[in-house]
């Protein structure tokens, strides 16, 4: 990662030098791939074209069709054989199944990424047998858009690009799971509010008031603790919201697609909770709510450096911008711009301004990290707020289900983020399974306790988003009731692992880190808070490798030793660590594992 993504987080006022980044095309939706690219397949494809077609020189393309991925091209599908269209089916079944339960279909496009473009009754013919093959294979269809292809021929040509989503069964939806971020009063709360409620906000905090958990969140309308809410999209891509009364297991039910929202805390104070928020429940991607009429202040840089740090693809939203004029809002966009063009962050910003700019971004944020989409909208008036929500609908998954599949084979671990005590339930624990596959019934081990011991328990019940379930796969986020387990043998930062495992548990880890902003030297003996996915602990430096004392930018192997207990890690874990306005990111290179040294014994252990 470039080191001067330390920009973001020091105490600089951030208008970096910004070497301008090359400007996206936008709402061209089809971009202009290589001529190598194009070239191949060339004579296969002009046998295809017909008669009246006459290629110009200025011929749009579109990069050429993948073997892998959820993305076909087909040039047209007019009354397909018997045996083509149970062809059609099984690709069909390949692609959703990459893109696990979606797929894009581009109508009229030739393999090698030509946009050739179809007539009208042709257009209405191939998506008619896209509707029945749909139907073969249990999935609905959406006409994203259309468009006309400019050529010299004299019938009108059109291009479709179609979303195929499969309908839900056994509660197998797609779940993607969106952090949010933002300084204090930037409208997170709010937004969510009115994106899962489905009513707007009154202008005084009303939307926000379900999402809050405790009694001076409301009192004082800020975040201080993660909660999670959940936006769903049917089959067709309609929303799926709390609205008509529905309950957390009714949208479950009817949704195809889940986006589970992480709502963080914008004030400095509770800053180590967002952290934590951002490491252990690993976001695929990451929503910085920007307000339009304070711009970029407080604690945005700060959550935009973090989320850098750790790699989360991240897009802005700028609310309130009912509360503005036009040029207000123009100020923040070009003021968000300049930040993200500046060296440290290299993004190329996307303005959202029509659909096709959502769809287009989606798919471009999907493949491309350093695209940004940028919305501008308000939660009170709800303009822009439907263009929010179909790139919601749009948005793939970073992971494809080969990697998915692999992550499954693996042996069970589930990292433990919250602990609860449920009446008439007992222990009850919430956090992600990293990998491999949970049941209800099953007999796990979780550690490590304060001398790195594990104890056994088994899993009652399952829930994910509020409603039950039977079976747990690797990325999903849920809650396990386990009985009468004694509560106080647990804590943040557990691990519950299949009993075939051997998990490396540890007091001392080295690490390679960049020491992103310090004031004045960071030495041996130092003492940070260290994030390393769920595990929020403070270290001692016990020895930094090579050098004596490390300054603001430079890099290190430094040797870290846990205060309280030991943790369990892996090697290539991220590390963020802090203390005051110390900051730092890095990589766990080597364990020392708790066998090689006797760790310190505590009076009231557990034998």
């Amino acid at each position: 990662m470039d080191e001067r993504v330390s920009d973001l987080f020091g105490s600089g006022n951030g208008h970096g030098s910004g070497s301008q980044a090359s400007s996206f095309k936008q709402g061209s939706g089809f971009g202009v791939a290589s001529k190598k690219a194009c070239v191949k397949n060339n004579k296969k494809s002009k046998a295809r074209f017909s008669r009246n077609f006459k290629p110009s020189n200025n011929t749009p393309y579109l990069p050429p069709e993948a073997e892998e991925g959820n993305i076909e091209y087909k040039l047209k599908l007019v009354n397909p054989t018997q045996y083509r269209f149970e062809h059609l089916a099984t690709q069909m079944k390949w692609r959703l199944q990459e893109g696990r339960g979606e797929a894009v279909y581009q109508i009229g496009v030739e393999d090698n990424g030509m946009l050739v473009g179809l007539s009208e009754e042709d257009m209405r013919a191939s998506l008619k047998t896209l509707h029945k093959l749909a139907e073969k294979v249990g999935a609905d269809i959406t006409v994203l858009r259309q468009r006309e292809v400019e050529y010299d021929s004299d019938v009108p040509r059109k291009i479709a690009e179609v979303l195929i989503r499969k309908v839900p069964d056994d509660q197998q939806f797609l779940d993607l799971r969106v952090a949010v971020l933002g300084n204090v009063d930037s409208g997170k709360s709010t937004l969510l509010g009115v994106l899962t409620q489905g009513e707007l906000d009154n202008g005084r905090g009303r939307a926000r008031l379900n999402l809050f958990r405790h009694l001076h969140e409301i009192q004082t309308g800020r975040t201080s603790s993660i909660s999670f809410e959940i936006l769903g999209f049917n089959s067709k891509g309609e929303v799926v919201n709390y609205s008509e009364s529905r309950t957390a297991e009714e949208i479950c039910e009817s949704a195809s697609k889940m986006i589970t929202f992480i709502d963080l805390a914008g004030h400095h104070k509770y800053l180590k909770t967002t952290i934590f928020g951002l490491t252990s429940y690993c976001p695929d991607f990451a929503m910085l709510v920007v307000s339009a009429n304070t711009g970029i202040a407080g604690t945005t840089r700060e959550h935009l450096g973090l989320a850098m740090a750790l790699k989360v693809p991240i897009f802005i939203v700028i609310s309130k911008v009912d509360l503005c004029t036009r040029a207000t809002v123009e100020r923040t966009v070009r003021q968000l711009e300049r930040v993200l063009k500046q060296p440290g962050c290299n993004k190329v910003p996307m303005v959202i301004s029509s659909t096709d700019d959502a769809v287009t971004a989606a798919q471009q944020f999907a493949q491309s990290p350093n695209i940004t989409p940028i919305f501008t909208l308000s939660s009170v008036s709800g303009e822009s707020l439907d263009l929010l929500k179909v790139f919601f609908n749009i948005i793939p998954p970073l992971s494809n289900s080969k990697e998915q599949e692999e992550l499954m084979q693996q042996l069970t671990e589930f990292q433990v983020d919250e602990i609860y005590t449920v009446p008439e339930v007992g222990t009850v624990v919430g956090g992600t399974l990293y990998s491999g596959i949970c049941r209800e019934g099953d007999q796990l081990v979780v550690g490590p306790t304060d001398s790195g011991q594990f104890h056994k328990l088994r899993v009652g019940s399952i829930q994910r988003n509020r409603s039950g379930c039977r079976v747990l796969r690797a990325g999903q986020a849920a809650t396990l009731a386990l009985g009468d387990f004694d509560r106080s043998l647990l804590r943040k930062g557990m691990v519950m692992v299949s009993p075939e495992m051997d998990p490396t548990i540890c007091w001392m880890f080295e690490a390679e880190i960049v020491l992103l902003f310090h004031a004045k030297t960071f030495h041996k003996g130092f003492q940070v808070t260290v994030h390393i996915g769920n595990v929020r602990q403070t270290a001692t430096v016990e020895a930094v490798y090579g050098k004596e004392e490390l300054r603001t930018g430079e890099k290190a192997v430094v040797l870290f030793k846990f205060i309280k207990h030991p943790e369990y890690l892996k090697v290539g874990a991220k590390v963020l660590f802090r203390q005051g306005v110390t900051k730092g990111i890095g990589h766990v290179t080597k364990l020392q594992p708790i066998a090689q040294y006797l760790p310190p014994q505590s009076e009231d252990e557990e034998s």
